[in-house]
């Protein structure tokens, strides 16, 4: 066989585009026609229950504000899901002169207290918690959490005596530094949970660049774990606002009335005023519910995944 006639070789076939896949390039992206497009499918029992737990959400709500728009002689007659006739609202400007602003300024005060607090106290104890390997800090965080399993209504009495020796008693700290007290174990849980979420490998890379263990504090832990930490500002949160048994016992003048114990001033030997009540426990629920508004983007990222990722 002459040199004319030896078969030509085949040119190989060049690599593709960047961003296609050729017969030649095994390790490109797939073709667009093996793509898995994932959409979402529809779940009726699913739209059901949530339709059902609206219904089940919305009428209290619902009644709750239709009865702070009636007249007192009217609230306890007729169809209270029914909308009121002559809506009024005498209610809330009853309950806006009868000292709302103090107590409303009593129990931010608190709450903002108790949040603070927890913060500066649980977010370092739970960085030490997760960071720390000796059997001490582990037994110090177990010993730690046996404040959920105690009731606070077990150790009022205590409580009690301790204030009245510390000179506490009938004023803003009586209420501020048990409500932290208690809301802490809960918090400190729901921080080591999202601290230990943190990858390692996150620490060794500030640390090998010398980042000293206050530094990765304050700017690997706490950026990470913002979702925990507004989890726990709103469970804080809500547990002052909605406090009770504290400002009961450890409070007695009108001075550092919260509004919890508020609600009681419509309520007489001789009756109830309850559309001024809802009035003020729906004016008293905005506050907290604009807390929640505000955080409940990171609190969902928190739930779903380490920083809201």
């Amino acid at each position: 066989m002459s040199h004319d006639t030896l078969p030509h070789p085949r040119p190989r076939p060049g690599p593709g585009p960047r961003s296609g896949k050729t017969d030649g390039d095994p390790t490109g992206p797939p073709p667009a026609r093996r793509r898995r497009h994932w959409t979402k499918r529809p779940n009726p029992l699913a739209g059901l229950g949530s339709l059902v737990w609206l219904v089940i959400v919305i009428i209290p709500i619902y009644a709750m504000l239709s009865a702070s728009l009636t007249s007192q002689d009217k609230a306890l007659s007729g169809n209270p899901l029914r909308p009121p006739t002559s809506p009024t609202l005498d209610n809330y400007n009853t309950v806006l002169n009868s000292g709302f602003g103090h107590l409303l300024s009593n129990t931010v005060i608190v709450a903002v207290a108790v949040v603070g607090i927890v913060l500066v106290l649980c977010v370092p104890l739970a960085y030490v918690a997760v960071r720390t390997r000796d059997r001490w800090s582990g037994l110090a965080f177990r010993v730690f959490l046996l404040g959920v399993a105690i009731p606070a209504q077990a150790v009022v009495v205590p409580l009690y005596l301790l204030i009245a020796k510390l000179d506490l008693y009938d004023s803003l700290l009586a209420v501020i530094l048990p409500t932290a007290a208690f809301a802490m174990p809960v918090s400190v849980l729901v921080l080591v949970g999202t601290l230990r979420d943190v990858s390692e490998e996150l620490y060794e890379a500030m640390a090998l660049d010398g980042a000293s263990p206050q530094r990765m504090l304050f700017q690997l832990a706490i950026p990470m774990a913002r979702g925990g930490i507004s989890t726990v500002v709103i469970y804080a949160a809500l547990q002052a606002w909605n406090g009770f048994l504290f400002p009961l016992i450890f409070t007695q003048s009108d001075g550092p009335r919260v509004l919890t114990l508020g609600l009681f001033n419509y309520v007489s030997q001789f009756g109830v005023n309850i559309p001024a009540l809802l009035a003020s426990v729906v004016l008293s629920g905005i506050p907290i519910f604009v807390v929640y508004l505000v955080a409940r983007r990171a609190l969902v990222g928190g739930l779903m995944g380490v920083g809201g990722k």
